[in-house]
């Protein structure tokens, strides 16, 4: 990402510099959406993908996908989510499903992974069932599936002392 789109008091849209240097990077996009983009690039009239439809020598205007997300909700009788909610599900995805915590950091433009962890991602009930399913793995590799000691602690309550 080079620059971004912006409208200036609400009405002519500029492109800036990203907000910071971390800003501008090479985000690496999945094939079949790099494929996309590139059939949609072929056709493009101007050096938009996505030209502003009545004006193609534009950018399309910043809040579209947002006024697309928000009618789409509503025909679909979900609840309305503000768009970065999206950002959020997406980074609570990724963890989930193996991304590491760096490269996350990295894709959403942050410096500190901290950061990354303390806002953008949330527990959810099957990372903490995942989390107890790993735990009770490496228990069961330490102590033997004979011999737990959880079992061998409730053995010894049970037993008669002499």
């Amino acid at each position: 990402m080079r620059r971004t789109v912006h409208k200036e008091r609400g009405v002519k849209l500029t492109t800036w510099d990203t907000k910071t240097a971390i800003g501008t990077r090479t985000i690496i996009l999945p094939p079949s959406t790099v494929e996309l983009l590139r059939e949609r690039q072929k056709t493009a009239l101007t050096e938009w993908i996505f030209p502003n439809p009545l004006k193609p020598e534009q950018p399309t205007r910043p809040e579209t996908a947002y006024d697309k997300m928000k009618a789409l909700l509503k025909v679909a009788g979900l609840p309305s989510i503000r768009f970065h909610d999206l950002r959020h599900t997406f980074a609570t995805h990724a963890l989930t499903s193996g991304v590491d915590v760096k490269t996350l950091s990295g894709i959403l433009g942050h410096t500190r992974s901290a950061f990354t962890l303390d806002t953008y991602t949330h527990t959810t009930g099957d990372m903490q069932r995942r989390a107890a399913e790993i735990v009770e793995t490496f228990l069961t590799d330490i102590f033997g599936e004979e011999l737990k000691p959880w079992e061998e602690s409730a053995r010894a309550a049970k037993a008669p002392s002499a």
